[in-house]
């Protein structure tokens, strides 16, 4: 028995048959060479590299006029000539990939359109204007290549006119515990932190659903030869619970805040509770409460240090859900040490992950050459008796132990008594982990004596908040279905915020939207040291996630040569659908505000900001294969 791919819009699927029927399939289908021998693939798909492109509206008339001095003006030049940016597009894809595209890896362009800035104010009220759409369907027909189409609905989709006066209406927003929506920015970009609820009838769910379904039907009306370079649709953008200081605070554990305590959001918590529990005496004898009915549990909000609580169900922090992060860096560029295992009160409790990214690390530290140098193991404490406890990461090398770090924490009974006072045994006599050659390490988390209050109604305050995540992603891809566009073609566009060891993923709560059985194909962002992670291709094996897409993507390195190269290749091999390098620009310097922290990734061979020279002409070695 031998395998075959039937061919079928240009994708191949594997069937099992004779020899003869592979000779008869492979002859009809206009091929000279078959596979002789089993698990040999008669055509791969190619890999795209489908970089973002910042101004692909910009026309070359309006670039060149130099009395325009505002981008503005010169894209209100383009769409009253009616004229956009393919030509500078075209020229850009060229230089990366001279000659069109071909081979294994192939150059496209990834294409974004912002649906709710389609929107504009008539007197009959907010509308879709049917030339922003025109627009963006002219740069998919004129550039004959493979495109990324990013269908963008999510915090960052906020500077059309619109968004002003949606921010307005509370139903449309997440909210904090108080009531209020954050305002947020993101290196000055103005952020809008949209509701997750799928209701229909709320306002900023009407326009985007609505512009979806509009711009899915212009899309199916284009020739097939544009709709068939559609490599891929980008649902959304990144989805996800927000807190404060998003710019800065994807690390913080102490006195966090998190989404989404709007009245609708409170409301289908306990819906969900009585969908998982069925009867409020179930959920009491699960977790330890004593309600009297679903309507008395409350979404978990208040800090037990600070605030009084009505009942122990409302005591909310960064632990409360039971876990314990053990997490900090460790450099040890001679590979000296094999093994990182965790120990508490001198017990073995099991291995540590390393190589998470740690790009804050690699930023800081001169000598340390890459990102991957996070560890992390978080630590399931509701077993754990109250009193005073020691952790210990500790280093095996050579079969001999040493110890990277040592903290101690406290686990607090619900009742707050004063736990026990003994102190707690450590493997002691280790020598420390710096003194093997070369090795540097530091423990961020926990903090020395951090108490721990362990709420079982917190944990599922976590997991409902995961579900208002992954349930708005899958109603905005069955809407994309609905409105014609074919399922094999939709991606996510998640963040992995757990391959940052230093984060808090609990502020993010998208673990649910990673599972491979999810009904997307997965679109998973990657920067710095995620770009080419043992520890991310671990994750997505673990879970089942293949033929993925990375809809964001910069190892934003600059210290050692080939690392680019060898991430795109790394991806190649796994099977990538593929990559959108972030990001390239045909926007002239005269139109560019002052330099920020995202503008280091403009992908120029002049730009030697986070190795963005480097990656530039990476992209440019690859293609040629």
């Amino acid at each position: 028995m031998f395998f075959f791919r039937e061919f079928r819009a240009g994708v191949y699927r594997y069937y099992t048959c004779k020899r003869s029927v592979i000779l008869l399939i492979a002859a009809l289908s206009g091929f000279t060479a078959v596979a002789e021998s089993a698990g040999q693939e008669l055509t791969k798909e190619p890999l795209v590299i489908a970089p973002i492109v910042e101004g692909i509206h910009l026309c070359d008339e309006a670039a060149s006029n130099k009395s325009i001095t505002s981008l503005a003006d010169a894209y209100a030049l383009c769409r009253k000539s009616k004229l956009d940016g393919a030509s500078a597009v075209n020229r850009l894809l060229n230089t990366l990939e001279p000659g069109g595209p071909k081979g294994a890896v192939q150059v496209g362009y990834t294409a974004t359109l912002q649906l709710l800035a389609l929107y504009q104010k008539t007197p009959r009220g907010w509308e879709i204007d049917p030339t922003r759409v025109d627009d963006f369907l002219s740069i998919l027909r004129k550039v004959q290549r493979p495109v990324v189409v990013y269908l963008a609905a999510d915090h960052f989709d906020s500077l059309g006119p619109i968004s002003e006066e949606l921010s307005k209406d509370p139903q449309n927003m997440l909210q904090l515990r108080d009531g209020k929506p954050l305002e947020l920015n993101y290196f000055g970009y103005q952020i809008m932190p949209y509701t997750l609820s799928t209701n229909p009838a709320i306002p900023v769910n009407h326009y985007r659903f609505q512009a979806l379904g509009y711009v899915a039907k212009k899309i199916k009306a284009l020739p097939k030869s544009v709709q068939n370079r559609v490599v891929a649709y980008t649902l959304a953008g990144e989805l996800h619970q927000m807190f404060p200081d998003f710019e800065n605070g994807m690390g913080a554990y102490q006195g966090i805040q998190v989404t989404d305590y709007s009245p609708s959001s409170i409301i289908d918590f306990r819906k969900w509770l009585v969908a998982k529990y069925k009867s409020v005496d179930s959920l009491n004898a699960t977790i330890g409460s004593t309600y009297a009915k679903f309507e008395d549990v409350p979404a978990p909000s208040k800090d037990i240090r600070k605030e009084k609580l009505g009942s122990f169900g409302e005591h909310y922090d960064a632990f409360a859900d039971g876990t314990l992060p053990i997490a900090g860096w460790l450099w040890d560029p001679l590979k000296k040490i094999q093994q990182l295992e965790l120990h508490v009160d001198s017990e073995y409790v099991g291995p540590i992950a390393y190589g998470f990214n740690r790009l804050d690390v690699y930023r800081a530290e001169a000598s340390i050459t890459t990102p991957s140098t996070g560890f992390r193991y978080d630590l399931d404490f509701t077993r754990i008796k109250p009193g005073r406890h020691i952790a210990q990461v500790i280093a095996k090398s050579q079969g001999i132990p040493y110890q990277v770090a040592e903290v101690e924490f406290v686990v607090v009974a619900r009742d707050q008594a004063a736990p026990p006072s003994a102190k707690p045994k450590k493997i002691a006599s280790l020598k420390a982990a710096v003194t093997l050659s070369g090795v540097r390490s530091w423990l961020d988390q926990p903090r020395p004596l951090q108490d721990v209050y362990y709420n079982p109604l917190a944990r599922e305050w976590n997991l409902f908040r995961e579900f208002q995540v992954f349930q708005f992603l899958k109603y905005f891809r069955e809407q994309a279905l609905k409105a014609g566009l074919p399922a094999s073609k939709l991606f996510s566009h998640q963040i992995v915020p757990n391959v940052n060891s230093s984060w808090n993923p609990q502020l993010f709560a998208v673990g649910k939207t990673l599972e491979g059985t999810a009904p997307w194909n997965h679109g998973l962002n990657m920067y710095g040291g995620a770009t080419d992670s043992a520890w991310l291709r671990d994750f997505m094996a673990q879970h089942g996630i293949r033929g993925y897409g990375v809809p964001e993507f910069n190892p934003q390195q600059w210290k050692r040569e080939g690392v680019h190269l060898a991430a795109m290749q790394s991806h190649l091999k796994a099977g990538a659908r593929f990559i959108s390098p972030y990001y390239f620009s045909v926007v002239p310097a005269r139109f560019k505000g002052p330099e920020q922290g995202v503008n280091r990734m403009e992908l120029r061979p002049d730009n030697t900001a986070d190795g963005s020279d480097r990656f530039y002409r990476a992209i440019i070695e690859f293609a040629a294969q």
